[in-house]
């Protein structure tokens, strides 16, 4: 469910579920929603109580607040909130067997839709990816709350959902699995083509209505790409060298890395650059990382200083075996990777430095 005010409808969804919530946020995000969840609890007779997230989706935090839910014999659990509130939510759903209801307060990742939870330490540094084999019951994105977000979210969220199409095709080309199981459908490349599609058409004009904190077409429809395009897409049809990065990037930068979907972005471009894809494909999606804001450099990632060893170290971690690199339609190593970090650098350098003439 998405659209503006759809918070408060919630309760209408909701008590298909359970009639009892434990409502899982940080403290902005509980705020943003408690009205509505107010409201409509109580209009539908539902029951709710809130438990604080604190900051990261670790087997710790997982575990605290589900003793909370299990203490007060909660019957559906509800994540108010971002990506790591959401991925903890639904772990602590998993572990309980109870049905979760996902509310984004951000569009930063595709994670409100996905089966998956990203597991970090208490330190923030990424751990491992948790397979719950089951995605939420209930999504509900209300468009007016994602709008009075940082900006900054939204962007990532569409760095985020960029690679969806790319990855998907290399899959395709592959023969990977997808984390849904078998193969990319044609159903599956149609939704990441047309998450591409949407964030090239809307990317520019949500980043500006997010700055004025309006819902505006073009926000719903760069929402739905970030959201549910993006989920569908890479979980019908796998992800590759992108999201290896990321993860790479995540364990060698550690708790201080950019956001998922930035270091997705730039992970992508790297893919690109080891796909030897057209200069001037890779030449469109670099404009339109420049149109919103999304990393073109390790500078800008905030990487520049880590080092060749730190950037090796990223680059190994990437090459692993069970990686998702290993999903490309080619044999990949940490020294390919490597290369193809330092030409991505370097094209986006190049056109800082035109930017800069101009």
């Amino acid at each position: 469910m998405q659209g503006e005010g759809a918070i408060f409808d919630i309760g209408t969804y909701v008590k298909a579920l359970g009639h009892s919530a434990c409502v899982i946020g940080g403290k902005s995000s509980l705020a943003a929603t408690r009205e509505g969840r107010e409201r409509s609890f109580a209009d539908e007779g539902l029951r709710q109580g809130e438990a604080l997230f604190r900051g990261e989706s670790s087997d710790s935090e997982i575990d605290r607040l589900a003793d909370i839910a299990r203490g007060e014999s909660r019957e559906v659990i509800v994540a108010c909130g971002g990506g790591k509130a959401i991925d903890a939510a639904k772990a602590v759903a998993a572990c309980l067997g109870l049905p979760v209801a996902i509310v984004p307060t951000v569009a930063s990742n595709d994670s409100p839709c996905s089966a998956l939870s990203v597991i970090y330490d208490e330190g923030g540094a990424f751990k491992r990816i948790q397979n719950h084999g089951k995605n939420p019951d209930l999504v509900l994105a209300d468009t007016a709350v994602i709008a009075r977000a940082p900006v900054r979210h939204l962007v990532s969220g569409m760095g985020d959902a960029l690679a969806t199409w790319y990855e998907a095709d290399a899959c395709r080309r592959s023969g990977a699995s997808a984390p849904a199981g078998g193969k990319a459908t044609g159903a599956a490349l149609a939704l990441a083509r047309l998450c591409r599609d949407t964030l090239f058409e809307h990317g520019p004009g949500a980043v500006a209505a997010c700055e004025e904190k309006k819902p505006t077409p073009a926000l719903e429809r760069i929402v739905e790409a970030n959201i549910l395009l993006s989920g569908l897409g890479f979980e019908s049809a796998g992800v590759a060298l992108a999201h290896a990065l990321s993860e790479g990037f995540a364990i060698a930068l550690g708790g201080h890395s950019r956001s998922h979907g930035e270091m997705v972005a730039f992970g992508l471009l790297a893919q690109l650059a080891l796909e030897g894809r057209p200069r001037r494909e890779i030449r469109e999606v670099m404009e339109f990382c420049r149109s919103v804001r999304l990393p073109i450099t390790l500078r800008e990632l905030g990487a520049d200083g880590m080092g060749h060893g730190a950037l090796r170290t990223a680059a190994e971690i990437s090459a692993e075996e069970g990686r998702p690199s290993h999903n490309m339609p080619f044999s990949v190593d940490a020294d390919s990777i490597m290369a193809a970090i330092i030409e991505a650098d370097a094209r986006g350098r190049e056109l800082e430095g035109e930017r800069d003439d101009a």
